[in-house]
This record gives C-alpha cells, structure tokens and sequence, in this order.
C-alpha cells in the first residue's frame, strides 16, 4: 500500500508538539503575573467549559460569524476567568492579550520526544511533507519557533483553509498545495474521526497515532503507530 507514495501531512497538536503544562496552570500563573490569584484546576474546569461552547456557538474561530482566532480566544479566555470570579474588564483584556502571545511560543509548545528525528528521517526519504491542522495562523510562527517549520512545504490551518477536519475539503487543499493525487498521500495524526478517517474520505492513506489498545477496533494495525518513529520502519527504509 505504502509503493508510490509521495507526501506526507502531519496533524501538529499532540501528534508533533504538547503544551508543556495543563492550561489551568500557565493561565493560573499570567493571573498571578497581574496580582490576580485563582486555583489552576478551577481555571483548567472553566477552560474546557469556555472552549466547548465556543466550539459549538462559534465553530473553526467563528470565521462564518466574522469572529476570527484572535477574538474567538480573547472571548475563551474573558469566559473561563469570569467563570473563576475575575470580571474586571481591564484585567481581562490584558490576560486575554498575553496569554495569545503565550500560546504562540516554545515557552507553552514543546516538540514531542523523537519528532524532530522522525520527520528528519521522512524528508531523507525522500518524501515531501506538509501540515493539516485544526489550528489558528500562529501556527506557522510556532513551528519556526520550535524549529520544525523547515521540514514543510506548506502548513494548512483550519483558520486559512476555512474549513476544519474531519472536513474533506482541508486534506483537498493540501493535495493541491501538494500537487498529488489522494493515493499519493498519507495523514499522520493521533484523533480517530479528525485524522484518522477524515483523511480516508479524502481519499489518502492514514496512519493513526496511539497504543494498540486505544486504537478502535476498525483501524487495521498497520495503520497504527504506537510511536511516530514506528511511521519509519512502515514507510521502508
């Protein structure tokens, strides 16, 4: 199945990179920064409640409704803190500005235990790579922060695409930027319905980023990666 492969696009958020710490502590630590002290697992609790809601109300960053990233995490932020007691409107606004510039650098993101050496290999393989993500457009600015960006021929996020897995039409995008047909081409991420069988409908090939028994059981396990370095020895040498 791998014969006549040509690219490569990768999922970013826990497939590549991780937070180095729970949400509730990096937000907990900018409210101390500004003399506002609050409990980081009620901010992680308020967090995910926050997000949820303006998934649903607002979906890929409210683009539709004239939103966009920026203001669609201000809000996110403004909501999980109000849900934590904090509802002064200067505060607010200054945490809703410096945790977006947190979460644009190597002092949030981290690269993940042996990506740098997997996509390395990939690239002196001979196949060429670019990404998929359900991301905003700090995207490109991260990866060249944590010095992966070089790796890619082009980095589509949901935000540009306008469109966010599991639709088909993002993995379309990339296989034109890619210049390839679907068959050509293999998504690596760690969600099931967002990567897994999103890049299926498109057509590509996938590989699916999780231990044996969290993989479900319709994903044949050549298909799964218990680590991204096992993508090499599935890939050939």
């Amino acid at each position: 199945a791998m014969l006549g492969l040509r690219l490569l696009t990768w999922d970013v958020k826990d497939t590549l990179l991780r937070l180095r710490q729970p949400i509730g502590e990096s937000y907990a630590a900018e409210a101390r920064a500004l003399g506002v002290r609050v409990q980081p697992e009620a901010l992680g609790t308020a967090f995910h409640a926050a997000y949820g809601a303006q998934q649903r109300r607002f979906p890929n960053y409210g683009l539709a409704q004239g939103l966009g990233s920026r203001r669609w995490w201000g809000d996110v932020v403004r909501q999980t803190f109000r849900q934590c007691g904090v509802d002064e409107e200067r505060v607010l606004a200054r945490l809703a500005e410096r945790l977006y510039h947190d979460y644009c650098s190597t002092r949030t993101w981290q690269v993940l235990p042996g990506a740098r050496d997997v996509l390395s290999g990939c690239r002196e393989r001979g196949f060429r790579m670019g990404v998929v993500s359900n991301f905003d457009r700090r995207l490109e600015q991260i990866l060249a922060q944590c010095d992966l960006r070089h790796h890619f021929e082009f980095v589509v996020t949901s935000e540009d695409a306008g469109f966010a897995k599991p639709d088909k039409r993002i993995f379309e995008q990339a296989l034109r930027l890619g210049g390839v047909r679907p068959e050509q081409a293999a998504h690596v991420g760690d969600d099931y319905m967002r990567d897994y069988v999103a890049a299926r409908a498109a057509g590509m090939h996938a590989f699916l980023l999780a231990t044996a028994s969290q993989a479900p059981p319709g994903v044949p396990p050549e298909h799964v990666l218990p680590s991204l370095g096992h993508i090499l020895a599935l890939l050939g040498k």
